[in-house]
């Protein structure tokens, strides 16, 4: 099994509050994030839009992989995944969509593309994240 790390350290409450979000491999290094960048556009980060990188590689990733057992050659792929943040009846937020957009360019079979293609959105890690189980270790100071 194979383990990666992201982490994140919040401090003060939901508006006013700040963040800083790091990756294991150090890519990302104490990035800030907050309520502004969240929910009004402001510069910097949030969960979404980094569900969204990671589902937009993930994807690729897997397509890339499709195709090439398909015989697809010369192979570019681009991919967006756009991640929707929307608000619950409860008043609370949930992510109820991740849109992926990808254009593919490769030397062979349409109907092999298309298939991998498919085959890649059911496959992918991170498309099957949104239906994994979560555990909680809790830990009070």
């Amino acid at each position: 099994m194979i383990t990666k790390t992201g982490s994140a350290k919040w401090q003060g409450n939901i508006r006013e509050g700040k963040g800083e979000v790091s990756t294991q491999s150090g890519v990302l290094s104490n990035e800030p994030y907050g309520f502004a960048t969240r929910f009004e556009d402001k510069p910097g980060t949030n969960p979404e839009e980094l569900i969204g990188a990671a589902h937009a590689a993930c994807y690729s990733m897997a397509l890339s992989g499709g195709l090439a057992q398909a015989g697809i050659t010369d192979v570019t792929i681009e991919t967006t995944s756009a991640v929707s943040l929307d608000k619950d009846p409860s008043g609370g937020f949930s992510i109820t969509k991740a849109a992926l957009t990808v254009r593919i360019a490769g030397n062979g079979d349409r109907t092999a593309i298309e298939q991998a293609a498919r085959d890649a959105e059911a496959g992918c890690p991170v498309s099957k994240l949104m239906k994994a189980e979560i555990t909680l270790d809790l830990t009070i100071a």
